[in-house]
C-alpha cells in the first residue's frame, strides 16, 4: 500500500484513534469460548436438489456469507456488505443518472446484476421496477433490489459462482445467490449501528430486531425488524465558471460573482438521501407428515437525489423562480414486498415440495425543487412524474428421491414444474410534468427565448409512453446425479421453459462431476447452457430525458433523448427488432484442496460465452433521426435510443479462495482467508446495424458502451482478511485491491483510466457479558479516493472522481455499533 494514497490519513482521525485507545484500556469483563483451529464446513442447499452437500465436497463453487460477516462490515445495505465481502462481486459507486442511484446495477463474475438470479430460501425473488435506462454499467437492467430485503432478517447467504439455468431457470447465467432466512425458535438479537463519512457528511443510522418463538412442538416463526437511513453526501467541486450570473443590463458582470457560494451546484455529485423500513417473517409448522411453511419480506423506500445543478444563468433557471439557480431532486417513494406459502412431506419416498411466491415492486417517482420552464414562472416546482409497478407470480411443485442403483451412493432423481406470471406497468405522471408550454422570455439575457422543453434535469411519463405488458412463463426440469464410485460424482440436468411473448421456447442442460483424487484433494467442472429473458421493463419502456456526453474538444453536450419503447412505429423505423433470450455457454474447471482440517484452497477457471446481450443503441440524433420522429408524431429535435439484442460476449476469468485457521491456544484464535477474482469480457461479435441506421451513417453500439461492457468494472479484485477471536475481544481487519478500470469517453481523448486501489476496513467488538457486546469500526480506514482525473461539467464541478469507482467516492466512514442479545 503505497503511502500516497493514504494523504493525512492519521492526522485527520485523532479523535477516532484516541477514542479506540480508550476502548482497548476496558478491563476484560466476560471470556469467550474461541473457535478450534479448524475451517467451518458448512452444508449447503444451492446447486443441488438430491443429498445436501458441504462447501468442501460440492461439485460447483459455493460461497457462505455468515450473519456474523455481515454485522461487522459496517454496511447497511446488502449490496454494499457483497462487496465488501466477496472477490467476484462489484458495485458502481454511482454508475449514471435517472434511478440508477436507488437501485445501483451489481456484477458478479464480470456480467451484470440481471444475469444473476436471486433466490429467498430456495424460491425465485422478484426484480425491481425501476429499471437502469441512465446507467452506464449494467444499462437497461432491472435487477433485485437487495437494499430491500432486511439484514436483520439474514441467517446466511450462498453464492453459487457458475451457471444454473437448468436447474433454476433464467437469469441464472453468472450464478445464483440465495438468501436463507433465520429459523431460530427462541430469543433474538437488537443491534444499533451509527456512524458518518470523515468528512462530516454522510450520517447514517442502522436499527435491527429479530426474535424467534417456537410454533407448536416443534414449529418455529422467527420475526425481523430493520430500519436504515443515510444523508447525502455530495463531492462536486466548486463551479469553474468566471460568472455564474448573467450580466447586467449595461454589460457590467454580476457582483454577486464574487461572494456566490460555488459550491452549491456540485450537490448532484454523490450520495443521496436514502430511508429504509423493512421487515420479515420466517415460519415452519409440521402437522402430521406435512411440513407447512411461510415466509415474507416487506420494505418502504423514502429517497431523495440531487439529479440536476443549474446556475442561474442557465436558459431554464427562470429568475422569478429560482433568482439564484437551483438543484433538481428526484423522490422516490417505493413499496417491495415478497410473500411465500408452501407444503412439503414425503409420498412413497419421494420427497415432495409445493410453493406459492408473490412479489411486487411499486415505485412513485416525484420531482422536487424543479420546474417546467416551458409553463413560465406559473410552473409548478414538484410533480408526480411516474409510477413503475413490477409482479411477478410463481408456482413450484417439485419432486426428489433418491434410487438404489447399485452405486456408491443412492442415485438422486429430482422432476419439477414452474408457472411463473409477470407483469409491468408504468402509469403516467402529472400533466404539467411533460406538457410543453409556449412561454416567452419577455426580457433580461434571454429576451424573446424559448425555455428548453421538459422539466429541468429529467421528464415525467406521458400517457403515450404509460403501459401494461404480462406475460406467462411454464417450465419442467429434470436433475439426476449420483457418487458413481466412492471418489466420482457425476450429475446431470435439463429444463424446458415456454413464455408466452417473443422469448418462446428456451431449453437448457448442464453436466457436471467431480473426482476426489486422494481425501483432500478433488478436482470438479461443469459444462451447461442458459438464457435470461428479457425483462418485461425493456420491452414496454418508454420516456423522454436528458443526456450528455463530451464532445472531442472536451465541451460537455446535453441532449434531450427518447428512448423508444422497441415495438413502436418509431424505433421500427429505426431499425428495432423483437427482443430475443439472451443465450450462454458456460464451462468451468477447478480444484478443491484441504491438505489439513484447518486449511482449505478451491481454485476454479471458468469461461461464459453470451450471444445477443441487450442493450442500448448508440444515441442517435441528427436532422435525419429528428424527421424520422417527427413523421411519428414526435417533437422535432429529439435523440433516440431502443433497447435491441446487440452484441456477443466472452468472459473469462478465474476465482481463487482460500481458508486457514490458526489456533493460537491462550492467545484465540484467527481465521485467516483470502479471495482473488480475475475475469476479462470481450466483445466477439457485434450486430450488423439496422440499413435504416447504416444509409444516415450511426453505429448500433458505439465505443463508449463497448468500454462499459469490458472494462468498466475492475479486472481484478483481492480480499485478504483476518478475524481474531481472543476473550471477549472480536478484531476483524480486512484489506481490499481493487483493480484498475476505465470509464470509456465517446471519444478516445475523453477515456479516464482509474489505478488500483487497496482498502482497509477494520471492525473491533468487545463483549462486556454474555449478552452485550459493543463495536467501532471504520470502513476505508485511511480515508482513500480513486484517482481525480479532470472534471466532467465545469460548470457544476461535477465527475472529477469519476462514476464507477467499486469502493464509491465518499471517502473514509466510522461508526459504532452496539449489540444486545436476548432469550
Amino acid at each position: 500500500m503505497a503511502a500516497e494514497q493514504f494523504p493525512g490519513a492519521l492526522s485527520k482521525r485523532s479523535r477516532f484513534w484516541a477514542g479506540l485507545a480508550l476502548f482497548s484500556s476496558l478491563p476484560l469483563a466476560w471470556a469467550e469460548t474461541a473457535p478450534s483451529g479448524q475451517v467451518q464446513d458448512v452444508v449447503v442447499t444451492t446447486g443441488t436438489r438430491g443429498e445436501q452437500r458441504t462447501v468442501a465436497d460440492s461439485p460447483v463453487p459455493i460461497d457462505v456469507v455468515t450473519s456474523e460477516q455481515i454485522q461487522a462490515t459496517g454496511k447497511t445495505g446488502l449490496k454494499e456488505i457483497l462487496n465488501q465481502l466477496l472477490p467476484s462481486f462489484n458495485l458502481p459507486g454511482i454508475n449514471g443518472g435517472g434511478t440508477s442511484w436507488t437501485v445501483r446495477a451489481t456484477t458478479l463474475r464480470g456480467l451484470s446484476g440481471d444475469q444473476v438470479l436471486y433466490l429467498v430460501n430456495g424460491k425465485r425473488r422478484h426484480n425491481t421496477a425501476l429499471i437502469n435506462n441512465l446507467a452506464r454499467v449494467g444499462n437497461g437492467g432491472v435487477p433485485v433490489d437487495l437494499d430491500l430485503i432486511p439484514v436483520a432478517a439474514i441467517d446466511h447467504i450462498e453464492v453459487l459462482r457458475d451457471g444454473a439455468a437448468a436447474l433454476y431457470g433464467s437469469d441464472a447465467i453468472a450464478g445464483v445467490i440465495n438468501i436463507v432466512l433465520k429459523k431460530t425458535d427462541s430469543g433474538g438479537e437488537s443491534t444499533t449501528t451509527i456512524g458518518q463519512n470523515y468528512e462530516g457528511d454522510g450520517a447514517s443510522g442502522h436499527q435491527t430486531l429479530d426474535w424467534g418463538i417456537r410454533l407448536g412442538e416443534e414449529g418455529f416463526a422467527h420475526f425481523s425488524l430493520d430500519a436504515k437511513a443515510n444523508e447525502a453526501a455530495p463531492r462536486g467541486d466548486p463551479s469553474s465558471l468566471a460568472h455564474v450570473y448573467n450580466p447586467l443590463p449595461n454589460g457590467q458582470p454580476d457582483p454577486r460573482d464574487k461572494t456566490v457560494n460555488r459550491r452549491t451546484w456540485g450537490l448532484s455529485y454523490g450520495q443521496g438521501r436514502d430511508a429504509v423500513v423493512s421487515g420479515a417473517y420466517n415460519a415452519e409448522l409440521p402437522v402430521n407428515d406435512i411440513v407447512l411453511y411461510s415466509f415474507s419480506t416487506l420494505a418502504y423506500r423514502n429517497s431523495r437525489k440531487n439529479t440536476g445543478s443549474f446556475l442561474p444563468n442557465n436558459l431554464n433557471a427562470l429568475p422569478e423562480l429560482y433568482p439564484d439557480g437551483f438543484n433538481a431532486y428526484r423522490r422516490i417513494y417505493e413499496t417491495d414486498f415478497q410473500v411465500a406459502g408452501g407444503a412439503r412431506g414425503t409420498v412413497s419416498n419421494w420427497k415432495w415440495d409445493l410453493s406459492s411466491t408473490y412479489g411486487q415492486d411499486h415505485a412513485k417517482l416525484d420531482g422536487e425543487n424543479t420546474l417546467n420552464a416551458t409553463l413560465g414562472p406559473a410552473s409548478p416546482t414538484s410533480f408526480n412524474l411516474a409510477t413503475q409497478i413490477y409482479d411477478q407470480w410463481t408456482n413450484n411443485l417439485d419432486f426428489t428421491r433418491g434410487f438404489d442403483a447399485g452405486l456408491a451412493k443412492p442415485l438422486d432423481v429430482s422432476i419439477g414444474f414452474e408457472q411463473r406470471w409477470e407483469q409491468y406497468r408504468i402509469l403516467p405522471g402529472d400533466p404539467s410534468s411533460y406538457a410543453i408550454g409556449n412561454y416567452v422570455i419577455p426580457g433580461g439575457f434571454f429576451k424573446g427565448l424559448h425555455p428548453q422543453p421538459g422539466l429541468a434535469s429529467y421528464n415525467g411519463t406521458s400517457p403515450a409512453d404509460s403501459g401494461e405488458i404480462t406475460r406467462n412463463n411454464v417450465a419442467a426440469y429434470l436433475d439426476v446425479g449420483a457418487d458413481i464410485t466412492k471418489q466420482w460424482y457425476l450429475g446431470a440436468a435439463g429444463r424446458f421453459e415456454h413464455y408466452s411473448d417473443s422469448a418462446g421456447n428456451t431449453a437448457s442442460g448442464k453436466l457436471t462431476t467431480r473426482y476426489e483424487f486422494t481425501p483432500g484433494f478433488a478436482v470438479r467442472g461443469t459444462a451447461s447452457n442458459g438464457f435470461r429473458a428479457p425483462s418485461l421493463a425493456q420491452t414496454l419502456y418508454s420516456s423522454s430525458t436528458f443526456t450528455g456526453q463530451i464532445s472531442p474538444t472536451g465541451v460537455w453536450q446535453t441532449f434531450p433523448i427518447k428512448v423508444l419503447r422497441v415495438t413502436s412505429p418509431e424505433a421500427k423505423a429505426l431499425g428495432a427488432e423483437p427482443l430475443k433470450p439472451e443465450k450462454s455457454l458456460n464451462y468451468s474447471v477447478g480444484f478443491t484442496l484441504e491438505p489439513t482440517r484447518s486449511a482449505r484452497l478451491t481454485v476454479d477457471a471458468y469461461q461464459i460465452d453470451i450471444s445477443d446481450r441487450i442493450t442500448q443503441t448508440s444515441l442517435l440524433n441528427g436532422p435525419v433521426v429528428s424527421a424520422i420522429l417527427a413523421a411519428n408524431g414526435l417533437t422535432p429535435g429529439l435523440s433516440a435510443q431502443y433497447y435491441t439484442n446487440a452484441v456477443d460476449t466472452r468472459t473469462r476469468g478465474v476465482d481463487v479462495v482460500g481458508e486457514y485457521t490458526s489456533n493460537l491456544d491462550d492467545y484465540g484464535a484467527v481465521k485467516w482467508s483470502a479471495g482473488y477474482s480475475w475475469n476479462k469480457s470481450r466483445i466477439t461479435h457485434i450486430k450488423d446495424t439496422p440499413q435504416q441506421l447504416r444509409k444516415i451513417g450511426y453505429d448500433l453500439f458505439n465505443r463508449q458502451q463497448q468500454g462499459d461492457l469490458t472494462v468498466g468494472t475492475p479486472q481484478d479484485k483481492l480480499v485478504l482478511s483476518g478475524d481474531w477471536l481472543i476473550k471477549q475481544w472480536n478484531v476483524n481487519l480486512r484489506l481490499t485491491r481493487y483493480g484498475d478500470y476505465v470509464e470509456t469517453g465517446v471519444y478516445a481523448a475523453n477515456d479516464r483510466t482509474y489505478s488500483a486501489k487497496w482498502i482497509t476496513d477494520l471492525d473491533v467488538s468487545y463483549a462486556f457479558t454474555p449478552n452485550v457486546n459493543l463495536a467501532i469500526g471504520a470502513n476505508n480506514l485511511f480515508d482513500v479516493y480513486p484517482d481525480k482525473i479532470g472534471v466532467i461539467d465545469a460548470k457544476t464541478g461535477n465527475g472529477g472522481y469519476g462514476s464507477f469507482s467499486p469502493f464509491g467516492i465518499n471517502g473514509g466512514f466510522y461508526y459504532t455499533r452496539l449489540t444486545y442479545r436476548f432469550d
